[in-house]
Protein backbone atom coordinates (compact mmCIF):
# COMPACT_ATOMS: atom_id res chain seq x y z
CA UNK A 1 0.00 0.00 0.00
CA UNK A 2 2.68 2.15 0.99
CA UNK A 3 4.61 1.50 -2.51
CA UNK A 4 0.90 1.82 -4.41
CA UNK A 5 1.05 5.80 -2.38
CA UNK A 6 4.53 6.40 -3.74
CA UNK A 7 3.78 5.27 -7.45
CA UNK A 8 0.74 7.86 -7.15
CA UNK A 9 2.74 10.37 -5.97
CA UNK A 10 5.25 10.68 -8.63
CA UNK A 11 2.73 10.17 -11.37
CA UNK A 12 0.72 13.20 -10.21
CA UNK A 13 4.47 14.98 -10.40
CA UNK A 14 4.76 13.64 -13.50
CA UNK A 15 1.08 14.60 -14.98
CA UNK A 16 0.89 17.82 -13.68
CA UNK A 17 4.66 18.60 -15.52
CA UNK A 18 2.63 17.17 -18.80
CA UNK A 19 -0.83 19.46 -18.05
CA UNK A 20 1.34 22.27 -17.76
CA UNK A 21 3.02 21.77 -20.88
CA UNK A 22 -0.44 21.40 -23.04
CA UNK A 23 -1.64 24.20 -21.49
CA UNK A 24 0.89 26.69 -22.39
CA UNK A 25 1.18 25.85 -25.92
CA UNK A 26 -1.27 24.47 -28.65
CA UNK A 27 1.56 23.36 -31.35
CA UNK A 28 0.97 20.60 -33.57
CA UNK A 29 3.24 18.72 -31.46
CA UNK A 30 1.65 19.34 -28.37
CA UNK A 31 -1.41 18.14 -29.51
CA UNK A 32 0.14 14.71 -30.79
CA UNK A 33 1.66 14.52 -27.39
CA UNK A 34 -1.44 14.86 -26.17
CA UNK A 35 -3.05 12.01 -28.68
CA UNK A 36 -0.25 9.91 -27.91
CA UNK A 37 -0.57 9.79 -24.04
CA UNK A 38 -4.54 9.94 -23.69
CA UNK A 39 -4.71 6.38 -22.35
CA UNK A 40 -2.24 6.67 -19.91
CA UNK A 41 -3.51 9.59 -18.10
CA UNK A 42 -7.27 7.99 -18.22
CA UNK A 43 -5.41 4.81 -16.08
CA UNK A 44 -4.16 7.81 -13.81
CA UNK A 45 -7.29 9.24 -13.37
CA UNK A 46 -8.53 6.56 -12.35
CA UNK A 47 -6.02 5.90 -9.97
CA UNK A 48 -6.46 8.81 -8.23
CA UNK A 49 -10.30 8.67 -8.40
CA UNK A 50 -9.50 5.66 -6.11
CA UNK A 51 -7.29 7.09 -4.07
CA UNK A 52 -9.55 10.43 -3.78
CA UNK A 53 -12.86 8.63 -2.84
CA UNK A 54 -11.30 7.33 0.58
CA UNK A 55 -10.42 10.66 1.73
CA UNK A 56 -12.72 13.70 3.01
CA UNK A 57 -11.86 16.87 1.22
CA UNK A 58 -9.34 18.55 3.94
CA UNK A 59 -7.58 15.34 3.61
CA UNK A 60 -7.43 15.68 -0.09
CA UNK A 61 -5.42 19.30 -0.40
CA UNK A 62 -3.14 17.95 2.32
CA UNK A 63 -1.53 15.48 0.23
CA UNK A 64 -2.34 16.81 -2.73
CA UNK A 65 -2.49 20.53 -2.79
CA UNK A 66 -2.63 21.27 -6.48
CA UNK A 67 -4.89 18.97 -7.17
CA UNK A 68 -7.95 21.82 -8.44
CA UNK A 69 -5.26 22.59 -10.80
CA UNK A 70 -4.58 19.65 -11.76
CA UNK A 71 -8.07 18.68 -12.57
CA UNK A 72 -8.82 22.41 -13.72
CA UNK A 73 -6.35 22.17 -16.33
CA UNK A 74 -7.29 18.30 -17.56
CA UNK A 75 -10.87 20.21 -17.42
CA UNK A 76 -10.20 22.52 -19.89
CA UNK A 77 -8.14 20.29 -22.65
CA UNK A 78 -10.91 19.80 -25.21
CA UNK A 79 -8.26 15.85 -26.05
CA UNK A 80 -8.88 14.99 -23.04
CA UNK A 81 -12.62 15.69 -22.37
CA UNK A 82 -13.12 13.74 -25.97
CA UNK A 83 -11.34 10.83 -25.01
CA UNK A 84 -12.94 7.49 -23.74
CA UNK A 85 -14.24 7.52 -20.22
CA UNK A 86 -11.97 10.60 -19.23
CA UNK A 87 -15.04 12.71 -18.79
CA UNK A 88 -16.58 10.54 -16.33
CA UNK A 89 -13.14 10.51 -14.60
CA UNK A 90 -12.84 13.56 -14.05
CA UNK A 91 -16.51 14.50 -13.00
CA UNK A 92 -16.15 11.82 -10.21
CA UNK A 93 -12.19 13.22 -8.92
CA UNK A 94 -14.24 16.52 -8.82
CA UNK A 95 -17.40 15.76 -6.38
CA UNK A 96 -14.44 13.80 -4.22
CA UNK A 97 -13.19 17.51 -3.58
CA UNK A 98 -16.47 19.14 -2.78
CA UNK A 99 -17.84 19.94 1.06
CA UNK A 100 -21.11 18.46 2.09
CA UNK A 101 -20.70 21.02 4.49
CA UNK A 102 -18.66 24.07 4.06
CA UNK A 103 -17.50 25.27 7.43
CA UNK A 104 -15.71 28.45 6.21
CA UNK A 105 -15.79 31.00 3.03
CA UNK A 106 -12.61 28.90 1.80
CA UNK A 107 -14.62 25.67 1.21
CA UNK A 108 -17.97 27.56 0.02
CA UNK A 109 -15.19 29.30 -2.48
CA UNK A 110 -14.17 25.84 -3.62
CA UNK A 111 -17.69 24.48 -3.83
CA UNK A 112 -19.12 27.19 -6.67
CA UNK A 113 -15.43 26.41 -8.70
CA UNK A 114 -15.94 23.14 -8.68
CA UNK A 115 -19.67 23.96 -9.96
CA UNK A 116 -18.25 26.04 -12.23
CA UNK A 117 -15.69 23.33 -13.59
CA UNK A 118 -18.95 20.96 -13.85
CA UNK A 119 -20.85 22.85 -15.87
CA UNK A 120 -17.75 23.21 -18.37
CA UNK A 121 -17.95 19.60 -18.57
CA UNK A 122 -21.27 18.87 -19.06
CA UNK A 123 -21.40 21.81 -22.18
CA UNK A 124 -18.63 20.14 -23.53
CA UNK A 125 -18.23 22.28 -26.28
CA UNK A 126 -17.97 26.27 -25.89
CA UNK A 127 -19.57 28.85 -28.74
CA UNK A 128 -19.08 32.00 -29.02
CA UNK A 129 -22.26 34.71 -27.62
CA UNK A 130 -23.58 35.15 -31.17
CA UNK A 131 -23.56 31.54 -32.09
CA UNK A 132 -25.84 30.63 -28.88
CA UNK A 133 -28.26 33.78 -29.87
CA UNK A 134 -28.48 32.63 -33.39
CA UNK A 135 -29.09 28.84 -32.27
CA UNK A 136 -31.56 29.57 -29.49
CA UNK A 137 -33.52 32.52 -32.11
CA UNK A 138 -33.91 28.94 -34.68
CA UNK A 139 -35.62 27.05 -31.51
CA UNK A 140 -32.22 24.20 -30.83
CA UNK A 141 -31.14 23.96 -27.14
CA UNK A 142 -27.28 24.51 -26.75
CA UNK A 143 -27.63 20.24 -26.46
CA UNK A 144 -29.60 19.57 -29.78
CA UNK A 145 -27.36 21.51 -31.93
CA UNK A 146 -23.66 20.63 -30.36
CA UNK A 147 -24.66 17.01 -31.37
CA UNK A 148 -26.48 17.26 -34.96
CA UNK A 149 -23.47 20.00 -35.59
CA UNK A 150 -21.27 17.24 -34.91
CA UNK A 151 -22.92 14.48 -36.67
CA UNK A 152 -23.33 16.51 -39.85
CA UNK A 153 -19.70 17.59 -39.80
CA UNK A 154 -18.66 13.96 -39.04
CA UNK A 155 -21.15 13.15 -42.59
CA UNK A 156 -19.49 15.17 -44.73
CA UNK A 157 -15.86 14.52 -43.55
CA UNK A 158 -17.16 10.98 -44.46
CA UNK A 159 -18.31 11.64 -47.99
CA UNK A 160 -16.04 13.53 -48.89
CA UNK A 161 -13.34 10.92 -47.97
CA UNK A 162 -15.30 8.16 -50.13
CA UNK A 163 -15.02 10.72 -53.06
CA UNK A 164 -11.62 10.85 -52.63
CA UNK A 165 -11.14 6.94 -52.49
CA UNK A 166 -13.66 6.94 -55.74
CA UNK A 167 -11.47 9.81 -57.35
CA UNK A 168 -8.29 7.45 -57.94
CA UNK A 169 -5.80 9.17 -59.48
CA UNK A 170 -7.72 12.58 -60.37
CA UNK A 171 -5.28 14.17 -58.75
CA UNK A 172 -7.69 17.55 -58.75
CA UNK A 173 -10.60 16.62 -56.40
CA UNK A 174 -8.55 14.35 -54.44
CA UNK A 175 -8.08 14.86 -50.33
CA UNK A 176 -4.24 16.49 -49.77
CA UNK A 177 -2.20 13.63 -47.72
CA UNK A 178 -1.01 15.84 -45.26
CA UNK A 179 -5.09 16.49 -44.57
CA UNK A 180 -5.66 12.76 -44.25
CA UNK A 181 -2.97 12.53 -41.67
CA UNK A 182 -4.28 15.49 -39.78
CA UNK A 183 -7.78 14.12 -39.52
CA UNK A 184 -6.52 10.98 -38.56
CA UNK A 185 -4.76 12.72 -35.41
CA UNK A 186 -7.69 14.28 -34.82
CA UNK A 187 -10.10 11.29 -34.34
CA UNK A 188 -7.63 9.71 -31.92
CA UNK A 189 -9.33 10.81 -28.85
CA UNK A 190 -12.67 10.95 -30.64
CA UNK A 191 -12.67 7.09 -31.96
CA UNK A 192 -14.97 5.78 -28.78
CA UNK A 193 -17.84 9.13 -29.49
CA UNK A 194 -20.35 6.85 -31.35
CA UNK A 195 -21.41 9.76 -33.78
CA UNK A 196 -17.67 9.65 -35.27
CA UNK A 197 -18.26 5.79 -36.28
CA UNK A 198 -18.69 6.47 -39.79
CA UNK A 199 -15.37 9.12 -40.17
CA UNK A 200 -13.08 6.25 -38.41
CA UNK A 201 -14.60 3.84 -41.24
CA UNK A 202 -14.02 6.52 -43.96
CA UNK A 203 -10.51 6.98 -43.02
CA UNK A 204 -9.89 3.32 -42.55
CA UNK A 205 -11.41 2.06 -46.41
CA UNK A 206 -10.20 5.30 -47.71
CA UNK A 207 -6.91 4.26 -49.63
CA UNK A 208 -4.57 6.87 -50.69
CA UNK A 209 -1.94 6.36 -53.90
CA UNK A 210 0.93 7.16 -51.89
CA UNK A 211 3.68 4.63 -51.13
CA UNK A 212 3.87 4.62 -47.51
CA UNK A 213 1.18 4.78 -45.04
CA UNK A 214 -0.08 8.40 -44.57
CA UNK A 215 -2.45 7.60 -41.28
CA UNK A 216 -1.06 8.14 -37.77
CA UNK A 217 0.02 4.85 -36.68
CA UNK A 218 -2.05 6.65 -33.27
CA UNK A 219 -4.88 6.32 -34.90
CA UNK A 220 -4.60 2.59 -36.01
CA UNK A 221 -3.59 1.69 -32.25
CA UNK A 222 -6.85 3.67 -31.19
CA UNK A 223 -9.39 2.10 -33.05
CA UNK A 224 -7.75 -1.42 -32.54
CA UNK A 225 -7.89 -1.01 -29.06
CA UNK A 226 -11.71 0.50 -29.32
CA UNK A 227 -12.32 -2.49 -31.45
CA UNK A 228 -10.72 -5.16 -29.03
CA UNK A 229 -12.51 -3.77 -25.70
CA UNK A 230 -15.54 -4.03 -27.36
CA UNK A 231 -16.27 -0.03 -27.12
CA UNK A 232 -16.74 0.78 -30.73
CA UNK A 233 -18.84 -1.70 -33.41
CA UNK A 234 -16.91 -1.12 -37.45
CA UNK A 235 -18.46 -3.11 -40.55
CA UNK A 236 -16.22 -6.04 -41.21
CA UNK A 237 -14.86 -4.37 -44.46
CA UNK A 238 -13.39 -2.02 -41.83
CA UNK A 239 -11.84 -4.11 -39.77
CA UNK A 240 -10.28 -5.67 -42.48
CA UNK A 241 -8.73 -2.42 -43.62
CA UNK A 242 -7.50 -1.82 -40.38
CA UNK A 243 -5.72 -4.87 -39.75
CA UNK A 244 -4.32 -5.16 -43.99
CA UNK A 245 -2.88 -1.62 -43.43
CA UNK A 246 -1.31 -2.15 -39.78
CA UNK A 247 0.10 -5.14 -38.89
CA UNK A 248 0.78 -4.72 -35.63
CA UNK A 249 -2.69 -4.07 -34.64
CA UNK A 250 -3.46 -7.69 -36.16
CA UNK A 251 -0.51 -9.05 -34.24
CA UNK A 252 -2.02 -7.52 -31.12
CA UNK A 253 -5.72 -8.85 -32.10
CA UNK A 254 -4.10 -12.25 -31.97
CA UNK A 255 -2.56 -11.75 -28.98
CA UNK A 256 -5.34 -10.78 -27.02
CA UNK A 257 -7.17 -13.49 -28.43
CA UNK A 258 -4.43 -15.97 -26.80
CA UNK A 259 -4.70 -14.24 -23.43
CA UNK A 260 -8.23 -14.57 -23.27
CA UNK A 261 -7.76 -18.35 -24.05
CA UNK A 262 -5.36 -18.86 -21.69
CA UNK A 263 -7.24 -17.10 -19.07
CA UNK A 264 -10.55 -19.04 -19.66
CA UNK A 265 -10.95 -22.78 -18.90
CA UNK A 266 -8.76 -25.63 -20.34
CA UNK A 267 -10.24 -27.93 -22.46
CA UNK A 268 -13.84 -26.50 -23.20
CA UNK A 269 -13.87 -26.14 -27.25
CA UNK A 270 -17.83 -24.40 -26.82
CA UNK A 271 -15.98 -21.19 -24.70
CA UNK A 272 -12.78 -21.42 -27.25
CA UNK A 273 -15.75 -21.24 -30.13
CA UNK A 274 -17.31 -18.12 -28.82
CA UNK A 275 -14.35 -16.25 -28.13
CA UNK A 276 -12.55 -17.01 -31.50
CA UNK A 277 -16.12 -16.07 -33.30
CA UNK A 278 -16.02 -12.69 -31.11
CA UNK A 279 -12.92 -11.63 -32.34
CA UNK A 280 -13.66 -11.28 -35.73
CA UNK A 281 -10.33 -12.92 -36.58
CA UNK A 282 -11.97 -15.49 -38.77
CA UNK A 283 -13.68 -13.93 -41.05
CA UNK A 284 -11.42 -11.11 -41.40
CA UNK A 285 -9.05 -13.84 -41.92
CA UNK A 286 -11.37 -14.81 -45.62
CA UNK A 287 -8.91 -12.10 -47.00
CA UNK A 288 -5.74 -14.51 -47.70
CA UNK A 289 -2.91 -11.96 -46.38
CA UNK A 290 -5.10 -12.01 -42.65
CA UNK A 291 -5.30 -15.62 -42.82
CA UNK A 292 -1.88 -16.03 -43.83
CA UNK A 293 -0.50 -13.85 -40.45
CA UNK A 294 -3.07 -15.64 -37.86
CA UNK A 295 -1.61 -19.46 -39.30
CA UNK A 296 1.53 -18.23 -39.07
CA UNK A 297 1.01 -16.66 -35.48
CA UNK A 298 -0.56 -20.35 -34.51
CA UNK A 299 2.54 -22.12 -36.23
CA UNK A 300 5.10 -20.65 -33.60
CA UNK A 301 2.57 -21.04 -30.63
CA UNK A 302 2.74 -24.60 -32.00
CA UNK A 303 6.68 -24.51 -31.89
CA UNK A 304 6.92 -23.10 -29.18
CA UNK A 305 4.60 -25.83 -27.14
CA UNK A 306 6.02 -28.26 -29.08
CA UNK A 307 2.65 -29.21 -30.19
CA UNK A 308 0.53 -28.99 -27.02
CA UNK A 309 -3.27 -30.33 -27.46
CA UNK A 310 -4.86 -27.22 -26.84
CA UNK A 311 -3.05 -25.23 -29.04
CA UNK A 312 -3.78 -28.18 -31.95
CA UNK A 313 -7.62 -28.36 -30.72
CA UNK A 314 -7.69 -24.15 -30.81
CA UNK A 315 -6.29 -24.46 -34.84
CA UNK A 316 -9.27 -26.70 -35.52
CA UNK A 317 -11.79 -24.68 -34.04
CA UNK A 318 -10.19 -21.25 -35.54
CA UNK A 319 -10.28 -23.29 -38.81
CA UNK A 320 -13.46 -24.34 -38.30
CA UNK A 321 -15.08 -21.17 -37.95
CA UNK A 322 -12.54 -19.99 -40.94
CA UNK A 323 -14.17 -22.36 -43.63
CA UNK A 324 -17.90 -21.25 -42.00
CA UNK A 325 -17.03 -17.54 -42.72
CA UNK A 326 -15.97 -18.25 -46.10
CA UNK A 327 -18.79 -20.21 -47.13
CA UNK A 328 -21.06 -17.40 -45.91
CA UNK A 329 -18.98 -14.51 -47.45
CA UNK A 330 -19.08 -16.44 -51.09
CA UNK A 331 -20.22 -20.05 -52.23
CA UNK A 332 -17.51 -19.96 -54.68
CA UNK A 333 -14.18 -18.75 -53.47
CA UNK A 334 -13.07 -15.29 -54.24
CA UNK A 335 -9.36 -16.62 -54.18
CA UNK A 336 -7.48 -19.75 -54.87
CA UNK A 337 -6.60 -22.21 -52.07
CA UNK A 338 -3.38 -21.71 -53.08
CA UNK A 339 -3.37 -18.64 -51.91
CA UNK A 340 -4.28 -19.69 -48.07
CA UNK A 341 -2.17 -22.75 -48.02
CA UNK A 342 0.45 -22.04 -50.74
CA UNK A 343 3.13 -24.50 -49.38
CA UNK A 344 0.61 -28.04 -49.62
CA UNK A 345 -0.93 -29.66 -52.32
CA UNK A 346 -4.37 -27.94 -53.71
CA UNK A 347 -5.81 -31.26 -54.21
CA UNK A 348 -4.92 -32.22 -50.65
CA UNK A 349 -6.44 -28.95 -49.15
CA UNK A 350 -9.69 -28.90 -51.23
CA UNK A 351 -10.34 -32.92 -50.06
CA UNK A 352 -9.35 -31.38 -45.77
CA UNK A 353 -11.68 -28.66 -46.46
CA UNK A 354 -14.61 -30.70 -47.21
CA UNK A 355 -16.20 -30.77 -43.85
CA UNK A 356 -17.41 -34.40 -42.72
CA UNK A 357 -21.19 -33.79 -41.82
CA UNK A 358 -21.27 -32.84 -45.71
CA UNK A 359 -19.62 -36.19 -47.01
CA UNK A 360 -22.16 -39.05 -46.60
CA UNK A 361 -21.55 -41.19 -43.84
CA UNK A 362 -21.05 -44.69 -46.15
CA UNK A 363 -18.33 -42.59 -47.77
CA UNK A 364 -16.11 -41.27 -44.97
CA UNK A 365 -13.90 -44.64 -45.31
CA UNK A 366 -13.49 -43.70 -48.38
CA UNK A 367 -12.09 -40.34 -47.70
CA UNK A 368 -9.89 -41.13 -45.27
CA UNK A 369 -8.04 -43.18 -47.69
CA UNK A 370 -7.63 -40.66 -50.32
CA UNK A 371 -6.59 -38.43 -47.44
CA UNK A 372 -4.29 -40.65 -46.20
CA UNK A 373 -3.36 -41.44 -49.96
CA UNK A 374 -2.28 -37.96 -50.69
CA UNK A 375 -0.48 -37.58 -47.53
CA UNK A 376 1.76 -39.83 -48.06
CA UNK A 377 2.46 -39.49 -51.47
CA UNK A 378 3.13 -35.32 -50.13
CA UNK A 379 5.17 -36.84 -47.20
CA UNK A 380 7.11 -39.90 -48.73
CA UNK A 381 7.64 -39.28 -52.37
CA UNK A 382 7.37 -35.54 -52.08
CA UNK A 383 4.72 -34.97 -55.46
CA UNK A 384 1.94 -33.28 -55.70
CA UNK A 385 3.03 -29.70 -55.20
CA UNK A 386 4.24 -29.73 -51.71
CA UNK A 387 7.43 -27.81 -51.06
CA UNK A 388 7.36 -27.78 -46.92
CA UNK A 389 8.21 -31.27 -46.26
CA UNK A 390 6.69 -33.39 -43.68
CA UNK A 391 5.62 -30.51 -40.79
CA UNK A 392 4.14 -28.61 -43.16
CA UNK A 393 1.90 -31.24 -44.98
CA UNK A 394 1.11 -32.08 -40.93
CA UNK A 395 0.40 -28.89 -40.11
CA UNK A 396 -2.53 -28.94 -42.67
CA UNK A 397 -3.86 -31.92 -42.03
CA UNK A 398 -3.91 -30.62 -38.29
CA UNK A 399 -6.32 -27.88 -39.19
CA UNK A 400 -9.07 -30.21 -40.24
CA UNK A 401 -8.26 -32.71 -37.34
CA UNK A 402 -11.72 -33.99 -37.26
CA UNK A 403 -10.76 -36.18 -40.32
CA UNK A 404 -8.09 -37.39 -38.19
CA UNK A 405 -10.40 -38.26 -34.87
CA UNK A 406 -12.57 -40.28 -36.89
CA UNK A 407 -9.52 -42.69 -38.22
CA UNK A 408 -9.89 -44.41 -34.95
CA UNK A 409 -13.27 -44.85 -34.33
CA UNK A 410 -14.07 -46.21 -38.21
CA UNK A 411 -11.20 -48.89 -36.92
CA UNK A 412 -12.48 -50.03 -33.38
CA UNK A 413 -15.95 -50.44 -35.17
CA UNK A 414 -15.03 -52.37 -38.29
CA UNK A 415 -14.45 -56.04 -37.60
CA UNK A 416 -12.28 -56.06 -41.15
CA UNK A 417 -8.46 -55.91 -41.39
CA UNK A 418 -7.22 -52.62 -40.76
CA UNK A 419 -6.15 -50.53 -43.60
CA UNK A 420 -3.15 -49.86 -44.30
CA UNK A 421 -3.94 -46.05 -45.45
CA UNK A 422 -5.26 -45.63 -41.83
CA UNK A 423 -2.82 -47.21 -39.73
CA UNK A 424 -0.70 -44.40 -41.74
CA UNK A 425 -2.41 -42.06 -41.16
CA UNK A 426 -2.60 -42.49 -37.30
CA UNK A 427 0.98 -43.09 -36.53
CA UNK A 428 1.70 -39.67 -39.02
CA UNK A 429 -0.78 -37.39 -37.40
CA UNK A 430 0.60 -38.25 -33.60
CA UNK A 431 4.29 -38.21 -34.46
CA UNK A 432 5.07 -36.16 -37.66
CA UNK A 433 8.64 -36.36 -37.15
CA UNK A 434 9.00 -40.25 -37.50
CA UNK A 435 10.75 -41.21 -41.13
CA UNK A 436 9.62 -44.39 -42.84
CA UNK A 437 10.98 -46.86 -40.70
CA UNK A 438 10.17 -45.82 -37.21
CA UNK A 439 6.27 -44.84 -38.88
CA UNK A 440 5.78 -48.45 -39.91
CA UNK A 441 7.10 -49.84 -36.55
CA UNK A 442 4.18 -47.78 -35.25
CA UNK A 443 1.88 -49.25 -37.33
CA UNK A 444 2.71 -52.50 -36.16
CA UNK A 445 2.14 -51.49 -32.65
CA UNK A 446 -1.15 -50.28 -32.95
CA UNK A 447 -2.05 -52.90 -35.61
CA UNK A 448 -1.32 -55.35 -32.46
CA UNK A 449 -3.16 -53.28 -30.09
CA UNK A 450 -6.46 -52.65 -32.31
CA UNK A 451 -6.35 -56.80 -32.89
CA UNK A 452 -6.64 -57.04 -29.05
CA UNK A 453 -9.18 -54.57 -28.60
CA UNK A 454 -11.55 -56.13 -31.14
CA UNK A 455 -10.82 -59.51 -29.91
CA UNK A 456 -12.06 -58.33 -26.17
CA UNK A 457 -14.89 -56.31 -27.96
CA UNK A 458 -16.97 -59.67 -27.71
CA UNK A 459 -16.25 -60.49 -24.51
CA UNK A 460 -18.37 -61.07 -21.66
CA UNK A 461 -16.26 -60.76 -18.30
CA UNK A 462 -14.57 -57.58 -19.68
CA UNK A 463 -12.13 -55.75 -16.73
CA UNK A 464 -9.52 -52.73 -16.81
CA UNK A 465 -6.69 -54.35 -16.04
CA UNK A 466 -7.04 -57.04 -19.13
CA UNK A 467 -7.74 -53.98 -21.40
CA UNK A 468 -4.86 -52.18 -20.17
CA UNK A 469 -2.61 -55.05 -20.24
CA UNK A 470 -3.79 -56.22 -23.80
CA UNK A 471 -3.60 -52.29 -25.05
CA UNK A 472 0.16 -51.73 -23.08
CA UNK A 473 1.64 -54.79 -25.73
CA UNK A 474 3.92 -53.72 -28.06
CA UNK A 475 4.10 -49.98 -27.00
CA UNK A 476 6.58 -47.74 -25.63
CA UNK A 477 6.79 -47.48 -22.01
CA UNK A 478 7.40 -43.73 -21.42
CA UNK A 479 3.43 -42.19 -21.02
CA UNK A 480 4.64 -38.92 -23.22
CA UNK A 481 5.43 -40.76 -26.11
CA UNK A 482 3.38 -40.10 -29.36
CA UNK A 483 2.47 -44.17 -29.69
CA UNK A 484 1.29 -44.14 -26.07
CA UNK A 485 -0.77 -40.85 -26.75
CA UNK A 486 -2.38 -42.95 -29.81
CA UNK A 487 -2.93 -46.03 -27.47
CA UNK A 488 -4.80 -43.84 -24.93
CA UNK A 489 -6.80 -42.59 -28.13
CA UNK A 490 -7.97 -45.73 -29.44
CA UNK A 491 -8.57 -47.17 -25.10
CA UNK A 492 -11.03 -44.74 -24.71
CA UNK A 493 -12.75 -44.39 -28.11
CA UNK A 494 -12.84 -48.47 -27.13
CA UNK A 495 -14.55 -47.57 -24.00
CA UNK A 496 -17.28 -45.27 -25.21
CA UNK A 497 -18.41 -47.45 -28.01
CA UNK A 498 -18.03 -51.18 -27.34
CA UNK A 499 -20.86 -53.18 -26.08
CA UNK A 500 -18.89 -54.13 -22.65
CA UNK A 501 -16.55 -50.85 -22.39
CA UNK A 502 -19.25 -48.77 -20.78
CA UNK A 503 -19.35 -50.85 -17.33
CA UNK A 504 -15.41 -50.71 -17.15
CA UNK A 505 -14.85 -47.55 -18.44
CA UNK A 506 -13.86 -45.24 -14.85
CA UNK A 507 -12.02 -48.12 -13.94
CA UNK A 508 -9.62 -48.31 -17.17
CA UNK A 509 -9.36 -44.25 -16.86
CA UNK A 510 -8.50 -44.53 -13.16
CA UNK A 511 -5.63 -46.94 -14.44
CA UNK A 512 -4.64 -44.69 -16.90
CA UNK A 513 -4.65 -41.36 -15.41
CA UNK A 514 -1.84 -41.71 -12.76
CA UNK A 515 -0.21 -38.02 -13.63
CA UNK A 516 -2.02 -34.84 -14.08
CA UNK A 517 -0.80 -34.31 -17.58
CA UNK A 518 -2.36 -37.24 -18.78
CA UNK A 519 -6.09 -36.49 -17.18
CA UNK A 520 -5.65 -33.34 -18.49
CA UNK A 521 -5.24 -35.36 -22.18
CA UNK A 522 -8.35 -36.94 -21.77
CA UNK A 523 -10.05 -34.55 -20.67
CA UNK A 524 -9.54 -32.66 -23.69
CA UNK A 525 -10.08 -35.49 -25.63
CA UNK A 526 -13.22 -36.37 -24.38
CA UNK A 527 -14.27 -32.59 -24.46
CA UNK A 528 -13.02 -32.71 -28.33
CA UNK A 529 -15.21 -35.66 -28.62
CA UNK A 530 -18.27 -34.41 -27.42
CA UNK A 531 -17.72 -31.29 -29.94
CA UNK A 532 -17.21 -33.24 -32.92
CA UNK A 533 -20.31 -35.67 -32.36
CA UNK A 534 -22.45 -32.83 -31.63
CA UNK A 535 -21.16 -30.67 -34.81
CA UNK A 536 -21.56 -34.21 -36.53
CA UNK A 537 -24.80 -35.58 -35.22
CA UNK A 538 -23.47 -38.79 -34.61
CA UNK A 539 -23.67 -38.86 -30.86
CA UNK A 540 -25.53 -42.24 -29.23
CA UNK A 541 -27.13 -41.65 -26.28
CA UNK A 542 -25.28 -43.94 -24.31
CA UNK A 543 -22.12 -42.88 -25.08
CA UNK A 544 -22.50 -39.31 -25.34
CA UNK A 545 -23.70 -39.78 -21.32
CA UNK A 546 -21.10 -41.68 -20.33
CA UNK A 547 -18.16 -39.46 -22.13
CA UNK A 548 -20.30 -36.26 -20.00
CA UNK A 549 -20.17 -38.64 -17.12
CA UNK A 550 -16.65 -38.76 -17.49
CA UNK A 551 -15.89 -35.45 -18.16
CA UNK A 552 -17.59 -34.12 -15.35
CA UNK A 553 -15.62 -36.26 -12.81
CA UNK A 554 -12.45 -36.16 -14.54
CA UNK A 555 -12.26 -32.24 -14.15
CA UNK A 556 -12.92 -32.58 -10.59
CA UNK A 557 -9.82 -34.59 -10.02
CA UNK A 558 -7.77 -31.42 -11.39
Amino acid sequence: MAQDSVDLSCDYQFWMQKLSVWDQASTLETQQDTCLHLAQFQEFLRKMYEALKEMDSNTIFERFPTIDQLLAKACWNPFILAYDESQKILIWCLCCLINKEPQNSRQSKLNSWIQGVLSHILSALRFDKEVALFTQGLGYAPVDYYHGLLKNLVLSLASELRENHLNGFNTQRRMTPERLASLSRVCVPLITLPDVDPLVEALLVCHGHEPQEILQPEFFEAVNEAILLKKISLPMSAVVCLWLRHLPSLEKAMLHLFEKLISSERNCLRRIECFIKDSSLPQAACHPAIFRVVDEMFRCALLETDGAPEIIATVQVFTQCFVEALGKENKQLRFALKTYFPYTSPSLAMVLLQDPQDVPREHWLQTLKHISELLREAVEDQTHGSRGGPLESWFLFIHFGGWAEMVAEQLLRSAAEPPVALLWLLAFYYSPHDGRQQRAQTMVQVKAVLGHLLAMSGSSSLSARDLQTAAGQGTEKDPRAPAQQLVRRLLLHFVLWAPGGHTIARDAIALMAHTAEITHEMIGFLDQTLYRWDRLGIESPRSGKLARELLKELRTQV
